[in-house]
């Protein structure tokens, strides 16, 4: 009994180690030729807009692969303004695992490092400083990052404060949950987002996922945001681009610290 025991533990590993990645085309079969060059180009599939306009969600085709969980995660919310982007890394296959995105999404001090610029060419705006994970929603006391991970958990919560150069410090809870066959990075506001002491962004109202998996292409970012900003400030500022100028400094920290794992 106890050999039959072990082969079955050691079966069950190797059904694991060796389990074929998933294609994009398995994940989103009914996409668009447009969405789905868009998704491999250097640029991405990016879109945007009031869920009261009619915006629809690509990932929340019947047909797509995704688990609900991904998207309800933020839909639960209702939030009023929406943000889906979806593209691949292209990167080797078997060359970066789960406990790498992992590692490269426990690297908070790496933000402090990246700009932001809408041309690649002028990288000379930096859009976050002083990042750091604290140790609570209440205890804001900075800590460092731990050293890299040989353990994949379940689900782990980090908390994190950083100086926006537009609302001065801002708070955020990240989860990093196991869905499917990827890593879950949501994104929350545990405190009014402000500018010159205006709330712009009340707390819990800002949420953002990044749900990646390595595929057979590379690897797969599917990120969904959403927001609730008062109807006063809408029509002052530009909610498009302050979300994506935001989000934009997250998925770079996220790729490249992806992409450093993958050239080991």
């Amino acid at each position: 009994m106890k050999h039959h025991l072990v082969l079955v533990i050691y079966l069950l590993c190797v059904r694991s180690l060796f389990a074929q990645l998933r294609t994009f085309d398995e994940i989103f079969p009914d996409i668009s030729e447009d969405i789905r060059a868009a998704a491999f180009s250097s640029k991405s599939y990016v879109r945007s807009g009031q869920k009261s306009a009619g915006f629809v969600l690509t990932g929340n085709n019947r047909s797509t692969a995704l688990s609900p969980q991904i998207l309800n995660i933020v839909l639960n919310k209702n939030p009023r303004f929406l943000l889906e982007s979806i593209f691949v890394i292209p990167i080797t296959p078997g060359t970066v695992d789960l406990i790498d995105i992992y590692n490269a999404l426990g690297n908070i001090q790496g933000i402090n490092k990246l700009w932001y610029s809408s041309d690649p060419q002028k990288k000379n705006s930096p859009v976050f400083e002083n990042v750091t994970r604290i140790v609570s929603e209440k205890q804001t006391t900075p800590i460092p990052d731990p050293p890299p991970s040989n353990i994949l958990p379940n689900i782990e919560t980090m908390y994190i404060k950083l100086k926006d150069i537009n609302f001065g410090n801002s708070y955020y809870r990240s989860q990093i949950i196991l869905i499917q066959n990827g890593l879950s990075y949501t994104l929350t506001n545990f405190k009014n987002i402000s500018f010159l002491f205006i709330p712009v962004i009340r707390e819990e109202k800002f949420i953002a996922q990044l749900y990646i998996e390595p595929i057979n292409e590379g690897v797969l970012f599917y990120i969904i945001a959403g927001a609730d900003i008062s109807d006063f400030l809408t029509s002052r500022i530009s909610i498009d681009s302050a979300i994506n100028k935001r989000l934009s400094v997250f998925i770079s920290w996220a790729t490249d610290g992806i992409i450093e794992k993958s050239n080991r």
